[in-house]
């Protein structure tokens, strides 16, 4: 469902991408997906940019928080999974095998917000709704398709999302890949897997969707960002992993068609 108004506890709902180079990364990624932004000033002097999509919110940018800051984090997209009570969940995290990393707090009147990492150490936010429910156009190129878990430790990490979010895993192999399929109820809302690639640490990793994936790898790479992974075909459609020119990273997808 490509416009979404709710979602449900344990749906990631929301991207944002925090990095060193805002102007830069508006550049970026206006040309590679056509979003425009709406820029609002959040406390301490700061500022969040909405990313538009046909008029309709998909993804945010901003400078890095100052606990990043802290900790020189490099520049990275964040997954945020809905959640009825930030407070109630954050504080069922330790129990769960996890722990939190920012107690929950307001965000305005946008909503209520904490971060927990799970066993693993993936980090993850939590995002109880008020005015901004997440994203509100999805599955369109241009738009959020995908958030998928990396972790060299799926057993304990899925076990964690279980007991703290009540999502399921499904092995669900892609091709010859080894893939799980993570679901809420009947629906399905994201994959996990172990990392591709060496080094790579444990995260929630982002997909975007788009309409022709070798086009959005050669732009991306013309506009000083690099294919991490060059375009293959998966069984479910064409995907490249790109990173863009301050380094963080991400996925697209053409997704093939519906028979």
């Amino acid at each position: 469902m490509p416009s979404r108004s709710s979602y449900a506890e344990g749906t990631p709902c929301w991207v944002d991408l925090q990095t060193t180079d805002t102007d830069a990364a508006k550049a970026f990624y206006g040309a590679l997906f056509g979003w425009e932004f709406d820029d609002q000033p959040i406390p301490g002097d700061g500022v969040y940019s909405m990313a538009l999509k046909d008029g309709e919110q998909v993804a945010a940018l901003s400078r890095p928080s100052q606990v990043m800051a802290d900790q020189d984090t490099p520049p990275l997209w964040n997954t945020y999974i809905a959640v009825n009570d930030a407070d109630a969940t954050a504080e069922r995290a330790a129990a769960a095998g996890g722990r939190t990393l920012v107690e929950p707090f307001d965000v305005m009147a946008a909503g209520r917000m904490a971060w927990v990492a799970d066993p693993s150490g993936a980090a993850v936010g939590l995002w109880q709704a008020g005015e901004h429910i997440g994203a509100t156009l999805v599955n369109e190129p241009g738009a959020l398709i995908w958030n998928e878990l990396v972790s060299g430790d799926l057993t304990a990490a899925l076990a964690f999302y279980e007991a703290l979010l009540g999502i399921t895993a499904q092995d669900s192999p892609l091709g010859d890949t080894p893939y799980t399929t993570l679901y809420v109820a009947d629906a399905m809302v994201g994959g996990a897997t172990a990392p591709r690639m060496d080094g790579t640490p444990n995260h929630w990793h982002v997909w975007f969707a788009v309409a022709d994936a070798d086009e959005a790898a050669a732009n991306a790479t013309s506009a000083g960002g690099e294919a991490v992974l060059d375009p293959f075909d998966l069984p479910i459609g064409r995907f490249a992993a790109l990173a863009d020119p301050q380094g963080a990273t991400f996925s697209v997808i053409a997704m093939n068609p519906q028979q």
